[in-house]
């Protein structure tokens, strides 16, 4: 009797101890989220890159049940964001945006990150940028700044050297303009120094500052852009004017390389529900970006090895 209750006790012990081993084979097929996934972004609080997380997050809580925190880590044009997600495992619970900005530090003959680190789950906006001008400046219209500009440094606010902003301030640069790039990480600071009159003019999107243009504090002088936009058709844009620079920004979603692609896929999907909601239809109409903005995962590195290439050529011309 007693040797038929230790039998029973040891074989309830070994069926425990067989049950707390989970195969990796068995792991991988959990359910995905199934637990908090933090959502990276490398500015400050209140600008473009922030609000594309807060707005995408919320409703990624929405349809797959978990909570996608948004962390903010600025510094270095975005890299230190960056790199927080890729010393983090490749295990789908860590995500970050990346925008236009970091990804032209590819362009530098020797960036210290590869595009083969990650994997873009989703362009979620693209949206034109521009110069703008604080409206109780000197400086009212693209006529201003090319006068003011042969006479005397003006210095524009940016999010960081060998960026976008730089690489569109060195090709005025290139074209006799006195343009002085002055990086801040923050947004906040980008928009308080035209404000304050520490800059003179703000590199960014119109979308980004819309409630500073209709509070009548921000006005943009020059789109960067093909054809002049409904919502400033006094604004002259870069292609009319004969300037051969556009370089759209864009913000994706992002994964570090070497995460299970069925997790990228249902990230990728539930995006693209994201995108085709009309909250998210009336979010891209305020920030003044396309329409389509969305791009796929399965589309996306076409689209950045595109937009790659053209910033290395402007980035070349330095």
């Amino acid at each position: 009797m007693h040797s038929i209750t230790r039998r029973a006790v040891v074989a309830g012990i070994v069926s425990a101890a067989a049950l707390s081993v989970v195969s990796p084979a068995a792991r991988s097929q959990e359910k995905y989220p199934s637990r908090p996934v933090e959502f990276i972004v490398p500015w400050g609080p209140g600008g473009g890159a922030d609000a594309v997380a807060r707005k995408a997050g919320k409703m990624l809580e929405d349809s797959l049940k978990a909570s996608f925190p948004v962390i903010n880590v600025p510094g270095a044009t975005g890299r230190t964001g960056l790199n927080k997600m890729l010393s983090a495992p490749a295990d789908g619970y860590t995500i970050s945006i990346m925008t236009g900005d970091t990804f032209g530090l590819l362009a530098d003959p020797h960036p210290s990150w590869s595009l083969d680190a990650l994997v873009p789950v989703a362009i979620m906006i693209r949206q034109p940028s521009a110069f703008l001008a604080a409206e109780n400046g000197p400086i009212k219209t693209w006529a201003d700044v090319e006068r003011e500009a042969k006479t005397r440094p003006l210095k524009v606010a940016v999010t960081g050297f060998g960026s976008p902003d730089d690489m569109t301030v060195n090709y005025f640069v290139r074209r006799g303009l006195k343009l002085v790039s002055v990086p801040f990480a923050k947004p906040g600071e980008r928009y308080s120094a035209i404000l304050g009159g520490h800059a003179d003019l703000l590199y960014e999107q119109p979308g980004d500052v819309r409630n500073f243009i209709d509070g009548k504090q921000m006005r943009p002088v020059i789109l960067f852009g093909e054809k002049r936009h409904p919502a400033f058709a006094g604004v002259p844009v870069s292609k009319e004017l004969g300037f051969d620079i556009t370089m759209p920004q864009f913000r994706m979603v992002t994964v570090k390389a070497g995460t299970d692609p069925e997790k990228v896929k249902l990230l990728s999907d539930e995006l693209a529900k994201v995108a085709k909601s009309a909250d998210y239809a009336r979010y891209l109409e305020d920030q003044l970006a396309d329409a389509d903005s969305y791009i796929p995962a399965k589309d996306a590195m076409a689209f950045l090895r595109g937009e790659l290439e053209a910033m290395k050529k402007h980035a070349s011309a330095r």
